[in-house]
């Protein structure tokens, strides 16, 4: 059998008033008092320890209960053999020498009984029974004076021996009835019951433990054996009357040990509740560091459950458990953005936390295997293919991209032949220098399958120092590339190709917005670039009389400076797909990949061909929509999805193309890189690495983490657009262009100076194409919520 310390420091004694009751004298005593307070019955009780918490930068600690379980076990056989001695002095049976039997006659309900009743099904109230209320129900006035109508199952105990009780009273009934209830009374009589094979009613333990029948007594021994949950259970019920019967030893014996784990698990918990709380109310900059929430494993674990409930990805219903009970003992709603703020507060998650990188458990950080051999890779000098390249270095060179760019991997060059033909060069940095089908790296970066951009942070496919410094084109320096050069037909159709290994350095690194600022000022020096702008052109016209659709639209680009910070530098840009320099690197990267298709085809090799279905859309039906958003938005509607072929180039209808394939980004997508080690297996005269069925199956893992990816990078732009909107003066007004109308008057529209596609009720008279003035209502980031409402100025 096992110890239970019980908790205050007082000594009651019976508030029986017969002079004729045996005095009993209970002993409860608080943990540090406890070896003293028994040591007159020579019982040795473990000391336990509580250290205090202190939350800080230098960690987290927790007290801890020293093997609360175990140590109080080892006195179990000996106090067993004390305490039946004690129990047989404490514990005296009724007169008659036997447990009277109960017959489980139940008392006839009449007014002024004191009674016990099931509020509802969680609360038990005492209450005077005030006069009945139809057939079967009673009026009761309870401890709280409240007047309620109850049924006779919602009886619980009957208080005998009271006639006429002043409800008034309850409350210090009630009070008195916890002051004399002491479960270590229980025990004794479990020990004497259990020994003596009896079963036994409240009335009659009451005279057991207390000398005495009457009603405070006997409502104490009601309340002990029915909150009881180690040393007794019910045994037969019938009304408002039950017999109890002892547990078996051995069944006590299990319940103490659960008992004691759960009070230990409730006492850990009390404690990391604490910390919570006082971590909460930390400022901002002394809250404690998130690595030191993971230092200790029991603390570790609680705030995983947490972060598991916060972002809905419990993996087990312990989780679920122990987050709902730390946000009900933090006074929370169990509900995930009560664990997300929980979080926040204490400093474990930043204010804008992106949730669905946690989600899709995304890989930020490459592995320290997978960098050192990375780095290895960049400290080998030997270039398989150095021989084979073709010197490209007197070529002038734009590299064009965002200005934020951090992996370039691919560039332009251009010229006019003598016969007045345009000749174009697509660079394309060549990763398979460093990178081989099958190595670690390479493993890795299809578990990726492909870089991940966000507002605040790039992830790249590759580790970053090989990404952006060995494969990456660097201004000024020679680098190994895969060139694509092409002669074009005055209409703009491909006249001659060739594929080849290259070593190219590149002469500009040039932003979107300065590429379309030299090709506005038409420098003379800068004629290649003009070359380039007029081949695209050339190229646009050509696509579009085989069928390619304009999709170009207006398109948001972030960047988040400082995004740990709870009010971080938002810069917003708005990207107009139409823009020079935007459409020329567009055209570019599509003639490279309708080259590679065409490459890969005239030699039979296995590549990733990219196509996508007209559906037999009709442009002309759209020519009476406003080219550019308008008409994008409505013929994407229409847009089926796209397809992939290994062994054979299929149509591309939406790009008026015979055949495409992706391969100018093959440090950002793992496609792209196969498509690489196809051609670049095929240059050096050895047969592709991969079949065709070995490509299917690996794209189908690869294009899988891609829509991961794409799903990751379109929320947390629109959060951004949403928290960058948020943030302006409520009576800003924003330029909005109706796209479509949803129903009746609520229109799908594009916030022009923003990017963001929305929509808004529009007053009559507004229609497709048309741009109204709208102010921002409510935009709350969090939950992906933003209402619009339509300015109309009075004329």
């Amino acid at each position: 059998m096992a110890v239970r310390a019980v908790s205050s420091c007082s000594i009651f004694r019976s508030a029986s008033t017969s002079s004729s009751s045996p005095t009993l004298f209970a002993f409860r005593c608080s943990p540090c008092h406890f070896s003293r307070r028994f040591s007159q019955f020579s019982i040795r009780f473990p000391i336990f320890r509580s250290d205090k918490l202190v939350p800080g930068h230098g960690g987290l600690q927790s007290s801890s209960v020293h093997s609360l379980v175990d140590s109080i076990m080892e006195e179990l056989g000996a106090l067993r053999r004390r305490r039946r001695v004690r129990a047989a002095a404490k514990v005296e049976l009724t007169s008659s020498g036997g447990i009277v039997e109960d017959k489980l006659v139940n008392r006839t309900l009449q007014q002024g009984l004191l009674l016990e009743f099931k509020k509802d099904s969680e609360r038990v109230l005492l209450a005077v029974a005030q006069r009945p209320d139809g057939k079967k129900n009673w009026m009761v006035s309870d401890q709280n004076g409240v007047t309620s109508s109850i049924k006779p199952q919602q009886i619980t105990y009957i208080v005998p021996g009271v006639e006429n009780f002043d409800h008034a009273e309850i409350s210090k009934f009630v009070q008195r009835a916890q002051e004399n209830s002491d479960s270590a009374l229980l025990e004794f009589a479990w020990v004497e019951l259990l020994e003596k094979n009896k079963r036994v009613t409240p009335e009659e333990l009451a005279e057991m433990i207390f000398g005495s029948v009457e009603p405070l007594e006997c409502y104490c021994a009601h309340v002990m054996l029915s909150e009881d949950e180690v040393y007794f259970t019910v045994l037969e019920t019938k009304g408002s009357h039950s017999i109890y019967g002892p547990r078996p030893a051995v069944q006590v014996e299990e319940l103490l040990r659960r008992k004691l784990a759960k009070e230990a698990a409730e006492k850990e918990l009390q404690e990391f509740v604490q910390l919570l709380k006082s971590a909460k109310a930390m400022p901002l900059d002394a809250k404690p560091p998130k690595s030191s929430w993971m230092v200790e494993e029991k603390i570790r674990q609680k705030i995983k459950s947490l972060e598991s409930y916060a972002i809905d990805a419990c993996t087990n219903d312990d989780q679920r458990k122990t987050a709902g009970m730390i946000l009900r003992a933090m006074g929370m709603v169990k509900t995930a953005s009560s664990a997300l703020n929980l979080l926040i507060n204490i400093g474990f998650f930043p204010v804008h936390v992106n949730l669905d990188l946690l989600k899709f458990n995304t890989r930020t950080d490459h592995s320290d295997e997978v960098i050192s051999a990375a780095e290895s890779l960049l400290s080998d000098s030997y270039d398989p293919d150095e021989i084979e390249r073709k010197d490209l270095t007197h070529l002038k060179v734009y590299a064009i991209d965002v200005d934020e760019a951090d992996e370039l991997d691919d560039a332009l060059s251009a010229t006019r032949l003598q016969d007045g033909r345009i000749k174009i060069w697509i660079h394309v940095a060549d990763a398979t220098r460093f990178v081989q089908p099958g190595s670690i790296v390479d493993r890795e970066a299809m578990r990726r399958g492909t870089s991940v951009f966000l507002p605040t942070a790039t992830y790249p496919m590759f580790p970053e120092k090989l990404a952006m410094e060995g494969m990456s084109l660097q201004q000024g320096e020679n680098c190994n590339a895969v060139t694509v050069s092409v002669v074009l037909h005055s209409d703009g159709s491909i006249a001659e190709y060739s594929v080849v290994n290259s070593i190219i350095r590149p002469t500009y690194m040039l932003t979107y917005e300065s590429a379309s600022e030299l090709l506005h000022l038409n420098l003379e020096e800068e004629t290649e670039l003009k070359i380039l702008s007029e081949a695209a052109t050339l190229r646009s016209i050509w696509r579009r009389q085989q069928g390619a659709i304009g999709t170009a639209t207006l398109e948001a680009r972030i960047k988040v400076v400082n995004p740990e910070d709870p009010e971080p530098i938002i810069n917003l840009y708005v990207e107009n797909q139409a823009d020079p320099a935007m459409r020329l690197v567009t055209e570019m990267m599509i003639l490279c990949g309708e080259v590679v298709a065409t490459f890969g085809s005239s030699n039979n090799i296995p590549l990733p061909y990219r196509g996508q279905p007209q559906s037999n859309i009709d442009t002309s039906a759209f020519a009476h929509l406003p080219e550019g958003p308008v008409r994008s938005s409505a013929l994407v509607k229409l847009m089926r999805a796209a397809e992939i072929d290994f062994r054979k180039p299929i149509r591309h209808g939406i790009l008026g193309l015979p055949g495409y394939v992706q391969f100018t980004s093959p440090i950002r997508r793992y496609m792209d890189l196969l498509a690489h080690y196809q051609v670049k297996a095929f240059l050096i005269g050895k047969s592709p690495p991969f079949s065709a069925g070995q490509l299917e199956g690996m794209a189908s893992i690869v294009n899988m983490n891609a829509r991961v990816a794409k799903k990751l990078f379109s929320s947390s732009l629109r959060y951004w657009i949403l928290e960058f909107l948020r943030r302006q003066p409520k009576e800003k007004r924003y330029r909005a262009l109706i796209l479509r109308f949803i129903k009746d008057r609520i229109a799908a529209v594009l916030l022009v100076e923003v990017g963001l596609q929305s929509s808004v009720w529009v007053s009559v008279g507004a229609d497709v194409g048309d741009e109204v003035l709208v102010r921002v209502e409510e935009a709350h980031p969090r939950d992906d919520v933003l209402f619009l409402k339509e300015i109309v100025i009075e004329s």
